[in-house]
């Protein structure tokens, strides 16, 4: 079953099928630059599948010809006054954390460019898979801007050098580098792409609804804490997601050599 959802004046629009949310951004004509009413429309958006049990996984997509070109520098530019610029990235920094803490994981669907905090959206989401023409930049630098806040969920994916390579010199980097350097999963040509993440998504699909749940969450908390107590964490979580009926349902599928019967419990 396959529905199609529009949402804040079709900015961001939704379809849903087999358990897998498409969430596309809609302003082609600019490049899907994450203008404050994009990034509103955004916002619901993900707050709508986060209270959506039937939704399994999460596309993030971009229409026209290309994925996001990140922030709107017309918007940027017509207000002068400081507030309204820390808000706009407030507002940037809690889509993207609430990317983070979504209980599905969120994949994003890249063609074209992605720069600046279109680049910093793909490196926000859990997974990515490109197109093989697919171009990446956070190229404030070269406005005279330094990608500050794409930097934080560029550092996150990148080791050190190659983030600090892309944030100082604002060069792109194509698709193959951005697997190489862990910003992207899987790299597709174009005709292929929609096929490729649709395996992702149907892979994560077949699991245990709970159990991905509980591995995401607990993924994104162990990364900021110490060794001794992520370890302790981790164990807790393991304890709590054994004792829950969808483990000792694929546990008993394994054993029986059958396939299981998520419950999501």
């Amino acid at each position: 079953m396959s529905a199609t959802v529009h949402t804040e004046e079709s900015l961001v629009l939704r379809q849903d099928e087999a358990g897998v949310a498409t969430l596309t951004l809609n302003r082609p004509k600019q490049y899907n630059a994450l203008s404050q009413a994009m990034l509103g429309a955004l916002q619901a958006a993900l707050d709508a599948v986060a209270a959506d049990r039937t939704v399994r996984v999460v596309v993030i997509a971009g229409a026209g010809p290309a994925f996001c070109a990140g922030h709107d520098l017309k918007e940027m530019r017509a207000r002068t006054d400081r507030a309204f610029h820390q808000a706009l990235f407030a507002q940037c920094g809690q889509v993207m954390l609430t990317i983070n803490r979504l209980p599905q994981p969120v994949i994003a669907r890249v063609h074209g460019i992605a720069t600046a905090a279109g680049c910093q959206l793909v490196a926000a989401c859990d997974l990515a898979v490109a197109s093989d023409n697919a171009r990446f930049a956070v190229s404030g630098i070269n406005l005279g801007l330094f990608c500050a806040t794409p930097g934080v969920a560029l550092s996150r994916n990148l080791s050190r050098k190659p983030a600090l390579e892309m944030l100082l010199t604002g060069e792109f980097i194509d698709a193959p580098t951005a697997l190489q350097q862990g910003l992207i999963n899987r790299v597709a040509t174009p005709d292929q792409l929609d096929a490729a993440v649709w395996r992702l998504a149907e892979a994560i699909c077949g699991k245990s609804p709970l159990a991905v749940t509980m591995g995401k969450e607990l993924f994104y908390q162990q990364l900021n804490l110490g060794l001794e107590e992520a370890y302790a964490r981790a164990s807790e979580t393991m304890a709590c997601n054994l004792d829950s009926e969808d483990a000792r349902e694929g546990i008993d599928a394994f054993m029986a050599k059958r396939k299981p019967t998520w419950q999501g419990r």
